[in-house]
């Protein structure tokens, strides 16, 4: 039952990351940072991706994913079109791992310690979840910032 809820909860909210990347008029804007806002949406996206592929893909998959994570948040101007397929990629990874998840694999503990103590499968997962959702959030945030700051900076006034 949970990993029907997760995917379709992945299914929805990987297509509003996508949609969100999407809705950025013009791609350089995807990288920008200001002041205390670091973290772009280009390297959100990236984050996410490879968050997902790690910890669903590689770990409990078995895909052979490789994870840099230092390189999601240090990459620059990678294109719209490469961040969307890191998330299909990522989507796809999630959906295959969930659909061989049986209850009693959510129940074991996940195969590695992540936050420096042992977690039953379904947590961590839906934990992930969770975690998109933060990054989604600041998606959102950071592409409504910069097109405000953007028409300002267009504005006459």
């Amino acid at each position: 039952m949970l990993t029907q809820i997760l995917s379709e909860i992945y299914k929805r909210d990987l297509a509003k990351v996508k949609a969100e990347i999407e809705l950025y008029p013009n791609e350089a804007d995807l990288w920008r940072v200001d002041g205390e806002v670091l973290n772009s949406a280009g390297n959100l996206c990236l984050h996410i991706a490879g968050n997902l592929r790690h910890f669903y893909g590689a770990v409990l998959g078995g895909s052979g994913y490789v994870r840099d994570r230092d390189a999601e948040f240090s990459r620059k101007g990678v294109s719209r079109t490469q961040l969307l397929s890191e998330v299909d990629a990522a989507l796809a990874d999630v959906i295959k791992t969930l659909a061989g998840l049986t209850d009693e694999d959510l129940e074991k503990i996940y195969p590695i310690e992540v936050f420096g103590s042992p977690m039953k499968t379904g947590f961590f997962l839906t934990h992930l979840a969770t975690h998109l959702n933060w990054h989604l959030g600041q998606i959102n945030y950071h592409r409504r910032l910069v097109a405000a700051k953007r028409n300002h900076v267009g504005s006459t006034s």
